[in-house]
């Protein structure tokens, strides 16, 4: 087992160095959908080890694969205010798939359907409550339970869904890491009483999305494409192509009794380093020398630790723990060299999103989702760097997190060459919050992806989604909220 997990970590890396030195080449320029093939080269040398189940990897690496060829066929590029959606293009032509060739599963999604048709008690109250920022900032479509998130809402529904237990949790599943639709819970009821409606007639366009998204989730996300003024490319060719392309996978993924909510999950959350990660809004963020030292200098970290790592990790979860724990404490190392606490952070972020709310009533359903994973990965850096007995004083399982990077960088050590030298006290700061809602190569999506395909490779049979744990919201400091949270109560 340990060189299965040895080779998580490099696969995991290999992903991560992708992206970034795709990044590095090619910043500040104009975004081609070719620019990310180094990541799809990367992707292809992944392959199971040992148990791992081949159908698991096959559904990541025949994804990555089938969107970036049939992305390449539509357009050229992306433009920025289109790159969020890429990685939700997956999910929707899946669910039909699994609908097609398992009845018994869609009859099980349309008795949810009709009970969401009979919640609109509950769907009104979560949509008034995330339309007023009652839970603070939140992630309404988060990849663990947090209160105001859409799994959140979907979990209490399915808990009175007379349904098999498996279909809950593949349905739940396909709301979390398999990213059903841009759909968050709220979005419509908001809209509807921006737009003049009554709350009444609110909640009843809030539960007709709802139902949708289930019900045919190509023409809902096609629907909410065309309401978000979506143009780059064709997004019912894309979904169409893409299921014709990929239901060979997901029949046999099927057929090699894949859990359902890992069929649905796989084949979303790598995708999105194709013309999402590596994008033209990426590229336009990482002109700037600071952004782009930081994410060199968090990638380095990342990886010097896994190497010192290697052949240590405890399990198959360890690879993972290390890889994001290091990046977490790297980010908060570079918070702490301009003399900002997490703590300082998240007062800001806490307090600027309750005024964002009564300034901009209109904020996209999502919009500070980031932030909050942002909060939630310095906190949890700052509790690894921090000294003992406050902190872990710099080790994660055992392993010293290799901070050397950061303390070598040219460019995070010389801030005054980029702002008045004699007061360049916030520059990294500055960079930091560039990054804080962009935060993706820091958390860092392309190395959780690839070790949760290695992890769920092992346990094929086994939900993984939405996280069936505590996240220790950062952000519950100030607007705590954990009375609100079902996490233990997952289906």
């Amino acid at each position: 087992m340990k060189e299965i997990y040895d080779k998580m970590a490099i696969e995991a890396m290999n992903a991560q160095k992708a992206v970034v030195s795709t990044i590095n080449r090619k910043r500040g320029t104009a975004f081609k959908v070719e620019d990310a093939k180094p990541y799809v080269d990367a992707v292809n040398k992944m392959e199971p080890k040992g148990d791992q189940c081949k159908e698991v990897f096959d559904l990541h690496v025949n994804s990555v694969n089938t969107h970036f060829e049939t992305l390449s066929r539509l357009t050229d590029s992306v433009k920025p205010e289109d790159d969020p959606y890429v990685e939700h293009y997956q999910t929707p032509p899946i669910l039909d798939i699994l609908y097609e060739e398992d009845p018994a599963f869609r009859e099980s999604v349309e008795k949810f359907i009709d009970r969401i048709g009979r919640s609109e008690a509950l769907i009104g109250k979560e949509s008034i409550r995330r339309y007023a920022g009652f839970y603070g900032p939140t992630c309404v479509v988060d990849f663990a339970f947090v209160p105001g998130s859409t799994s959140n809402v979907v979990n209490r529904i399915l808990q009175k869904t007379d349904i098999p237990v498996d279909h809950k949790r593949a349905i739940l599943s396909s709301k979390s890491w398999g990213m059903n639709t841009s759909y968050g819970v709220g979005a419509k009821f908001q809209m509807a009483i921006e737009n003049g409606k009554t709350p009444a007639e609110a909640v009843k366009e809030e539960v007709e999305m709802l139902q949708m998204v289930y019900d045919a989730p190509m023409a809902a996300q096609a629907k909410l494409m065309d309401e978000a003024g979506h143009t780059s490319f064709d997004v019912k060719k894309y979904m169409s192509q893409y299921k014709q392309k990929m239901k060979p996978t997901i029949k046999a993924a099927m057929d090699a009794d894949v859990f359902y909510g890992n069929i649905v999950t796989v084949p979303a959350y790598g995708v999105g380093d194709v013309a999402h990660h590596i994008s033209q809004s990426m590229f336009n963020m990482t002109k700037d020398d600071v952004v782009m030292a930081v994410i060199n200098a968090v990638t380095d970290v990342m990886d010097g630790t896994m190497k010192n790592a290697m052949g240590k990790f405890k399990d198959e979860y360890s690879p993972l723990t290390i890889a994001t724990d290091a990046a977490a404490a790297a980010t908060t190392k570079i918070l702490w060299m301009d003399g900002f606490t997490t703590m300082m952070v998240l007062d800001l972020l806490v307090k600027r999103y309750h005024n964002l709310v009564l300034n901009n009533p209109t904020r996209g359903a999502a919009a500070e989702l980031h932030n909050v994973d942002f909060i939630d990965l310095i906190e949890k850096g700052e509790r690894i760097i921090d000294h003992k007995p406050r902190g872990m004083g710099g080790m994660v399982q055992g392993i010293p997190v290799d901070l050397s990077p950061i303390e070598k960088n040219e460019v995070l050590n010389n801030p005054q060459r980029y702002t008045y030298p004699a007061c360049a006290i916030t520059v990294r700061f500055s960079a930091l919050m560039r990054l804080a809602d962009f935060p993706c190569l820091l958390t860092s999506e392309p190395v959780t992806a690839t070790m949760l395909t290695n992890i769920i490779a092992l346990h094929k049979t086994e939900p993984h989604s939405p996280a069936r744990t505590c996240k220790f919201c950062a952000a519950n400091y100030f607007d705590y909220k954990c009375k609100y949270c079902n996490w233990t109560e997952a289906v």
